[in-house]
């Protein structure tokens, strides 16, 4: 388990109007007339002063925002949460109860809106006391937190003993009453800023920024270390490259112009659809070692470097072509730091190692050659092994592999014949077995526009096969002796 610190980065970032709302509210209930009534409760500690029972809190907090109990046991467990109270009893259990459990005002030195951070120091400070008061019954998760503290900041461990003595010895010159009272606020502060295991962080404010957005920069007092934050800010935004949507997008559809015969979806799938025919040709000729790849597969690992080393086949035919020119060496510390990186993380450091002693180590038997400069961060990384400790050497040889051997590749042989006896499959449809719950075709009912118009060119067509010939004939002949009888007009 890791301790991360409250402060990483935005200064004071609990300073938010949420619980600027909420100060207000805790002003008011703890107002001697209208707030909620305390008392002083006998516990076996001692008398602790100004106790607060739950279902006070509840009913003020009701009849107050005039919600329902529902809304006012969520709101107490948010109070709490942010460390603004805390219960005398059930410590751990940061939720309000309606009932006679008792709680108690958390001071404002201690609100999470102060100015200052829980840092390392002040918590490696409180535990040291802790432990010197319990004489070592610490939690499990204080104890882990306490080695862990030991070795990040061991170079002031002394000063940290010192003060932890000094406090330890300052508290028993209070009272009883008061040095029970302190123990519980500070029990408290440090259950909201280092949550216990399987507790929510409600002041965890995610990613770590630059600059605090929640910051008044109208009251902000303008020092030099607020100039050169903002200063580091904007240059750290000048970096960053833009690139505008048009030359995005032809870079997009350049993609998918190349890739285009290779995606079934839009080209197809030979030699038939497996998802449609029910027929496995499909899966068993793109098989990831099978013996003789399709045309296509191999054609696509000719489209860049990556597609090569993303195909199970196409590394095997990389590995053959390397180890014909003495450098598969490479290839297959590659391949191990890729087991090392999504293999089993129990195993990391036990891989690392075996890599180290197989690739890297002086007079190793597969010994690659990197520069001196990526040996020296390997070599340090190695001192504290994890899943990504190679990263650095992996890249130097994948960009060896790439720009010196994989133009080669493309040209020898071993490509060429692989390229020849590619398969080309040939398309075949078979018939899909019956599924009675598949979707029917359905065909549009056809225009009643189109249909008038072939009902008038049916009875067009009719009444002209029914016409007498020689009747429309004598009728010519009789209108043309008409006018020939007829006397010229002067």
């Amino acid at each position: 388990m890791t301790i991360t610190q409250i402060d990483q980065g935005q200064r004071y970032r609990p300073r938010m109007a949420f619980l600027k709302k909420l100060e207000v509210l805790l002003v008011e209930m703890q107002d001697p007339q209208s707030g909620i009534k305390t008392q002083i409760q006998n516990m076996p500690e001692g008398s602790i002063p100004h106790t607060v029972v739950g279902c006070d809190m509840l009913q003020w907090i009701v009849k107050r925002l005039e919600i329902t109990n529902e809304e006012g046991l969520h709101l107490g467990s948010m109070i709490m949460k942010c460390g603004y109270m805390y219960p005398l009893q059930d410590r751990k259990n940061l939720n309000l109860k309606g009932d006679t459990s008792l709680y108690r005002f958390q001071t404002p030195y201690f609100w999470p809106t102060q100015q200052w951070g829980a840092e390392d120091t002040d918590y490696a400070i409180y535990l040291a006391k802790r432990n010197i008061e319990k004489k070592g019954a610490l939690e499990d998760y204080e104890k882990e937190h306490y080695s862990i503290l030991n070795k990040r900041i061991n170079h002031k461990w002394d000063f940290i003993i010192m003060q932890a003595k000094e406090q330890y010895s300052a508290e028993k010159e209070r009272t009883k009453e008061d040095r029970y009272t302190l123990a519980f606020q500070e029990k408290a502060y440090w259950l909201v800023q280092r949550t216990p295991p399987g507790m929510q962080d409600t002041l965890d404010y995610g990613l770590d920024r630059a600059v605090d957005l929640c910051e008044n920069k109208v009251n902000q007092k303008k020092t030099t270390q607020v100039y050169r934050t903002e200063i580091m800010f904007l240059q750290q935004s000048l970096m960053k490259t833009a690139t505008k949507s048009s030359v995005s997008l032809e870079g997009i559809v350049k993609y998918c112009e190349q890739f285009c015969s290779n995606d079934p979806i839009i080209s197809g799938c030979l030699p038939s659809n497996p998802w449609i025919s029910d027929d496995v040709d499909f899966w068993e000729l793109n098989a990831k070692l099978v013996e003789i790849p399709t045309k296509a597969r191999v054609e696509k690992w000719a489209l860049n470097f990556s597609e090569l080393m993303k195909d199970p086949k196409g590394r095997q035919s990389f590995q053959l072509f390397l180890k014909k020119e003495f450098s598969g060496e490479n290839l297959g510390f590659w391949e191990a730091c890729e087991d090392l990186k999504y293999g089993d993380q129990a195993k990391a450091k036990e891989k690392a190692e075996e890599i180290y002693k197989t690739f890297l180590a002086p007079g190793a038997r597969r010994w690659i050659n990197i520069d001196g400069t990526t040996m020296g961060i390997t070599v340090r990384g190695l001192k504290n092994p994890q899943r990504y400790v190679l990263d650095a050497a992996q890249t130097h040889i994948y960009m060896l592999m790439k720009k010196d051997s994989y133009g080669r590749y493309l040209k020898s042989p071993v490509y060429k014949e692989m390229l020849s006896k590619a398969i080309v499959p040939q398309e075949v449809v078979k018939k899909s077995s019956y599924n009675p719950f598949a979707r029917k075709h359905l065909r549009s009912s056809p225009s009643p526009i189109l249909l008038r118009q072939l009902e008038e060119e049916a009875k067009a067509r009719e009444a002209a096969t029914n016409v007498d010939i020689t009747q429309v004939m004598s009728k010519l002949d009789r209108r043309s002796q008409l006018k020939q009888e007829a006397p010229p007009a002067k």
